[in-house]
């Protein structure tokens, strides 16, 4: 596997720990995977920080076990710049459906990965 290759399965572990109920209910968790500089827009328009994403992550859709869960389809990613990575995607989250891009980083010094940046939009039904 090459470096690019390496870079790009390492960001879409960390997106796919970030859909998992168990993650998203835990402050701990979900904040090893954020970068502290994260901002979200999501696909309310409303703009989250990394610490508001952290304070409503275990309230929002997708975080309880017995509850909906995300169904991604069709990620992909590329290497922008070493040590940075950016993946699109589609998910289902019950009958909504949206598409996402997020931008992770690692920085010199650290091993793990961390989302940098998130967007998502809404997909209108009948939209291709």
């Amino acid at each position: 596997m090459s470096d690019e290759s390496a870079q790009v399965e390492a960001a879409i572990a960390g997106e796919l720990r970030l859909m998992d109920p168990e993650v998203r209910a835990s402050r701990e968790l979900a904040g090893e995977l954020l970068d502290p500089e994260f901002v979200e827009v999501g696909a309310s328009g409303h703009r989250y920080t990394y610490e508001q994403a952290l304070g409503g992550l275990p309230d929002r859709t997708g975080a309880s076990k017995g509850g909906p869960r995300y169904e991604p389809s069709g990620m992909t990613g590329v290497v922008l710049a070493p040590g940075l990575v950016q993946l699109t995607f589609e998910a289902r989250l019950g009958d909504r459906r949206t598409r996402h891009s997020s931008l992770w980083r690692r920085r010199d010094g650290e091993s793990g990965w961390r989302m940098y940046y998130h967007h998502a939009t809404v997909v209108p039904p009948g939209v291709e």
